[in-house]
């Protein structure tokens, strides 16, 4: 070592305490495995393990001494270290700003710019200031430059970029609802028969809809053959059995096969993807989510799933779908698919086309990204979101699958009104839906949690197929839980006045009315249970058309019900504004009524369903009873807890997602109660390291950030540095063209006296502008920048020098009861005994917030209990 540098320091055991976390913000990859870890008690919660040094833990210069010893660990296997191929976090790095820089240069212009080059790692989350800061730069770069007619022209197309994603978005998202909805149409009706129209029966492609188009009814259709005519058997009991047979195997086949993609070529194309996109758009960052294999699988698997007649809805799908589409098609212009934060205003945008497509509802798929999914809604958003809704509309209505004009198989017109007694049967229908979402909420993480720690259960793909053989088996004996739910609801939503064929009774009063509501009211009931076991399972399944055919049966069951005591007491005075001769109720609006509920219910959204339910049935005179019962379905079902089916799936997947929307309760406390202090602090002083001495600590601690102070006795905050910046500038200075040496002096502030050609100066990948508040502030006001910022960490200061740091993270474990309690974590911190971190697995690598399942528990007061 060249003389004047420091000598390496000695090794001896650490001393060992409880340390909080100040760790950035990582997750484990949820979504695709879950964590065997066990349950924490109500009313208690487990701290992570944690490495613990004797002392303030500054990291000086080897050799450096201060008031106490210095100790290092040593170095664990998973931690990343300089010699490894995997020592750099996969990311891009820009040199189109330092082309021009010489060998050894300052780099002192670029401090007070955003500097950064390396990529977001999987799970963690994006800088928003940083992001938004490099926009605009480059745009006041653009401005600058754009001088004369050229200049101009390079000004429209810079911004015409986002409206070619945004249209292509659209369209595209627009076309693949068709061909899904036309796929799936077909592989539904295989299970019943095929179609035998055409010369040689060459139409076997056609669905049973298409097949039997312009006959009054499909029982005169004779085009369609169903599989046990073709079989020759016809008569008796066989007959029947035998259709039973091929729709059982038929399902469980195709619900096998949309497992199987899943499974083996692209797991995030499971489930609906809607609490993932919604963590995406708060500023997480998980790859291969939205990648173009993801787009296929999901595609494909889709349309299986569907057809496999399971309690599952392709809605919210394709929210995925379109979000995929979208961020394939940002990869066409490196301005936008560079920024983070400019590709989730665009994602928002994509979302809002996704229901667009799937509902025929433009406007509310806008309110659907605006009420459920986006972080941050600028205006501008909006009109984005609007476009990309408006072409997916316009192409879905372009290509007409149903060649009815209709967007949606279940689009309705009403000629009559309601009454003013109706107004009762519609708040029931309300409080049901309210109901049936607490229901369903708590039955389906009931079941998510049981599979999460259950080691006796089958493999992924074979859970699928025994509840897809379970539910053919109930699904066939009932007619109406026999149709796909896409025409379940066009025959619930129907009015009888413009029904020419009712092949379900749904129109006929006499004797089988009672069987036809006892049937309703079953299928209503084992599709509440078939639904809350299949949303979750490794396959493409949404639950807003589940939960809308739910809300139907029962709903069109209250409407014949209300026309039954309509019609057999005419002479009462509830029904004195009845006309004579036109009906007095019309059940299909209490099926649309309670599909509403149900879905407000379970999603707890509000606006958004009052819209889409005005555009499906175009009937301004239905808003306010709909908004009604949408009103008490939310207030009955934020009774059983306030979050709805996504953001308990967020939590469930333990994805750190601060909703700033969110009604969430944050004790009025002092920040300083929960922050990490800085003597539990990982920190970095200004000088007096190496490249070798800081990828030794890269490789002893596991952290995404460090803190950098001028030096240990004052410790005044300089800025932040993330191990990305650290890791990558390491490593990139010892390679071509620098090749600096391992001896090589590294440091944080200016030093007029240092060689640039022999040094390595890291301010400009250094935070130098953290944001910092004082230690005195409330708690509530730390959350609100974390909320609104979308701020990844906070610094605490006093008169400049460091006090603590708050993650991301760590507010999130507050306010999701997973905190220790605030009145007696100092206690705590100071009394907890040694631990060191679990065997084979550093700090949060692997999975930032799985519980330490050892760690002693800390009841909550009384006074706390409230998160």
């Amino acid at each position: 070592m060249p003389t004047g540098q420091p000598k390496s320091p000695s090794i001896r055991t650490p001393a060992r305490e409880d340390v909080p976390d100040h760790d950035d913000i990582a997750a484990s990859d949820a979504a695709a495995s879950g964590s065997k870890d066990q349950q924490t008690p109500s009313g208690a919660f487990k701290r992570n393990k944690k490495n613990t040094y004797g002392g303030p833990r500054f990291l000086l210069v080897p050799g450096y001494e201060a008031g106490t010893d210095y100790v290092m660990p040593s170095p664990r296997s998973q931690a990343f270290g300089p010699g490894d191929d995997n020592f750099l976090a996969s990311g891009t790095r820009d040199e189109s700003n330092d082309e021009h820089l010489k060998d050894g240069e300052s780099l002192e212009w670029q401090a007070e710019t955003p500097s950064r080059r390396v990529g977001y790692e999987d799970m963690t989350a994006i800088d928003w200031i940083f992001e938004y800061s490099k926009e605009r730069q480059r745009l006041q770069v653009l401005r600058h430059n754009a001088r004369g007619i050229f200049g101009y022209i390079r000004e429209v197309l810079d911004s015409s970029q986002v409206w070619v994603v945004l249209l292509l978005t659209g369209v595209a998202a627009g076309c693949l609802a068709a061909v899904i909805d036309v796929a799936s149409d077909w592989l539904g009706d295989i299970k019943l028969g095929y179609c035998a129209s055409g010369e040689d029966g060459g139409h076997f492609y056609l669905n049973k809809y298409f097949c039997c188009l312009g006959f009054d009814g499909l029982s005169q259709c004779r085009d369609w053959i169903s599989w046990k005519t073709t079989l020759g058997v016809t008569t008796g009991n066989a007959s029947w059995l035998t259709a039973y047979f091929i729709f059982t195997i038929s399902s469980i086949l195709c619900a096998v096969t949309a497992s199987f993609l899943v499974q083996e070529y692209a797991l995030y194309a499971k489930h609906s993807g809607i609490p993932e996109i919604k963590t995406v758009l708060g500023g997480f960052v998980i790859r291969r989510f939205m990648g173009l294999w993801t787009l296929v699988v999901k595609s494909l698997g889709l349309c299986f799933a569907v057809a496999s007649g399971m309690w599952l809805g392709k809605e919210g799908p394709l929210v995925h779908v379109a979000c995929c589409c979208a961020n394939t098609f940002m990869k066409l212009y490196g301005n936008i698919n560079d920024n983070e934060a400019r590709k989730r205003e665009i994602l928002s945008a994509a979302a809002a086309a996704g229901i667009s497509a799937a509902f025929g509802s433009p406007i509310g798929g806008v309110l659907f990204s605006l009420e459920q999914l986006s972080y941050y809604f600028p205006d501008k958003t909006m009109w984005q979101s609007f476009v990309c809704a408006m072409a997916a509309a316009v192409a879905l209505q372009a290509f007409d699958p149903l060649r009815s004009g209709k967007i949606v198989l279940y689009q309705v017109t009403y000629s009559s009104g309601w009454h003013g007694f109706e107004l009762i049967p519609f708040a029931l229908l309300g409080i049901f839906g309210g109901i049936y979402g607490g229901l369903f909420i708590r039955l389906n993480m009931k079941i998510a949690e049981i599979k999460k720690v259950a080691t006796w259960l089958p493999s992924p793909i074979a859970q699928v197929s025994i509840v897809a053989l379970l539910t053919a088996l109930v699904n066939f004996p009932n007619a109406y839980m026999r149709l796909q739910s896409s025409e379940l609801l066009y025959y619930l939503f129907a009015e009888c006045s413009k029904v020419a064929h009712d092949p379900f009774d749904l129109c006929k009063i006499g004797s089988a009315t009672g069987g036809t509501v006892f049937l309703l009211i079953i299928a209503a009931l084992l599709g509440f249970l078939l639904a809350s076991i299949t949303f979750g399972l490794q396959i493409p399944a949404g639950i807003i058309l589940p939960s809308m055919a739910i809300g139907a049966l029962f709903g069109r069951a209250v409407g014949i019900l209300m026309g039954i005591w309509v019609n057999t007491h005419p002479g009462y005075i509830l029904f004195s504004t009845c006309e004579p001769d036109i009906a007095c109720v019309t059940p299909g609006t209490y099926a649309v009524i309670g599909a509403a509920a149900a879905l407000g219910g379970v999603t707890r959204m509000t606006v958004s369903i009052v819209v889409i339910m005005f555009e499906l049935t175009g009937a301004l005179s239905y808003v306010l009873p709909i908004m009604i019962a949408v009103m008490l379905s939310k207030w009955v079902g934020d009774a059983f807890g306030k979050r709805g089916i996504y953001e308990s799936w967020i939590h469930f997947n333990d994805y750190p997602l601060l909703d700033n929307s969110e009604e969430t309760y944050v004790p009025d406390i002092p920040v300083r109660e929960i922050m990490t202090r800085i003597e539990y602090l990982v920190v970095l002083t200004a000088t007096g390291h190496t490249i070798d001495s800081l990828s030794n600590i890269l490789a002893t601690y596991p952290y995404r950030g460090f803190p950098v102070i001028s030096n240990a006795k004052n410790a005044i905050l300089l800025g932040y540095v993330s191990r990305t910046e650290l890791a990558f500038n390491l490593q990139t200075s010892r390679q071509k063209p620098r090749f600096l040496p391992p001896d090589t002096e590294v440091f944080f502030s200016h030093q007029p006296q240092a060689d640039p050609q022999t040094t390595l100066d890291l301010r400009p990948w250094m935070d130098q502008t953290p944001l910092t508040i004082s230690s005195q502030s409330s708690l509530q006001l730390t959350v609100t920048y974390f909320q609104k910022l979308g701020l990844r960490y906070v610094l605490f200061c006093d008169k400049g020098q460091l006090q603590g740091l708050l993650t991301k993270k760590d507010a999130w474990l507050v306010l999701n009861g997973a905190e220790e309690c605030l009145n007696t974590v100092q206690d705590h911190r100071l009394k907890a005994t040694a631990r060191s971190p679990r065997d084979g697995q550093a700090i949060e690598e692997r999975s930032l917030l799985s519980y330490d399942t050892h760690s002693p528990l800390i009841p909550l007061s009384p006074e706390s209990s409230a998160f």
